[in-house]
């Protein structure tokens, strides 16, 4: 049976967390008295205590729990494979929705000096609270409703001033995300509709992109030439590296099909690890773009997330063309 192991909490970010005799987990806040507890999607930490005990038999066997700033450590329950989404029941009262995995740290922490290293980036799990309540030491763990951690994480965008003020009906991003989860598997993560305002549409794509371990962002819509489509001007913001063979894929099938196909704007490309697609605002022309880079996209993301197998090799080991 998994059970909680510790709790811990600090008064600061960036520092080493001190264990408690109980917490209290509230909604869409996180534990009480911990300095990382807000109305954000890394509200509680978690560690697994295997991989914790895994440093200490490294010689670092005198850390202390919440040496590595984690709010829970768990035993018993294998983190490693819930993905984004998966829930998790602390005691009888207590449910938290996965909402992170692993961080990325720009420079080294307080934490990897005082520790010896930090495993927080690598293996740490951060969640949302949906049910609050009194969690002890000792008390019961468990996961439900998993998410594999190999299913693909998707969000879907919907760039549209009608859809998001509702005088119009969102068909495109449904579509959109129904193909995804045929197609690929995959998990989507979450749906937003937001209006055609380049600083809205350029934050939320950063937020997904640097925080979620999201494999992909669709953004439906904006990609025109009315002066409102301003999609791919705030993709560009975000993007770090483009993925042009995507963008003339998406335009030679559907100027197959119209004329108009060469008057969309729509660009792709690279945000840290997630993948950006901006498609147009149509049902029919998102699912018709769509599906035209299908073929090439579940090989490119499992790129993204870090296979290194030979892309011109299949599993024979023999040279394919290309």
């Amino acid at each position: 049976m998994a059970t909680v192991k510790a709790l811990c909490i600090s008064e600061n970010k960036g520092e080493q967390k001190t264990p408690i005799e109980s917490a209290i987990f509230r909604v869409d806040h996180g534990i009480e008295s911990d300095a990382h507890a807000a109305d954000w999607h890394r509200q509680v930490s978690l560690l697994a205590e295997s991989d914790i005990e895994t440093i200490r038999e490294k010689g670092l066997d005198d850390l202390a729990d919440g040496a590595f700033a984690e709010n829970v450590i768990l035993s018993g329950l294998d983190l490693n494979s819930c993905g984004l989404g998966t829930k998790l029941r602390l005691g009888d009262d207590v449910v938290l929705s996965i909402s992170q995995i692993g961080k990325t740290c720009h420079t080294r922490c307080r934490i990897f000096y005082l520790a010896g290293d930090c495993i927080m980036p690598r293996l740490g799990i951060f969640a949302r609270v949906l049910s609050g309540g009194t969690v002890r030491p000792g008390d019961t763990a468990e996961a439900f409703d998993i998410v594999p951690r190999k299913n693909l994480q998707a969000v879907v965008l919907t760039i549209s001033d009608r859809c998001s003020c509702g005088q119009a009906e969102d068909t495109a991003g449904p579509a959109t995300a129904k193909i995804l989860i045929e197609s690929l598997g995959a998990n989507i993560y979450r749906t937003e509709i937001l209006p055609d305002e380049k600083d809205v549409i350029a934050e939320r794509l950063k937020h997904y992109s640097e925080g979620h371990s999201i494999d992909l962002v669709l953004a439906v819509g904006g990609t025109g030439f009315s002066p409102r489509d301003v999609t791919p001007e705030a993709a560009r913001e975000v993007i770090d590296r483009l993925t042009p063979g995507l963008d003339e894929a998406m335009r030679t099938a559907s100027a197959a099909k119209t004329p108009h196909a060469m008057l969309s704007r729509a660009v792709s490309g690279i945000a840290g690890s997630t993948l950006i697609i901006t498609l147009p605002g149509s049902e029919r022309a998102a699912t018709e773009n769509l599906q035209a880079v299908l073929p090439a996209l579940g090989h490119g993301l499992e790129k993204l997330r870090g296979d290194k197998s030979d892309c011109g090799r299949p599993e024979t080991g023999e040279q394919t063309d290309g």
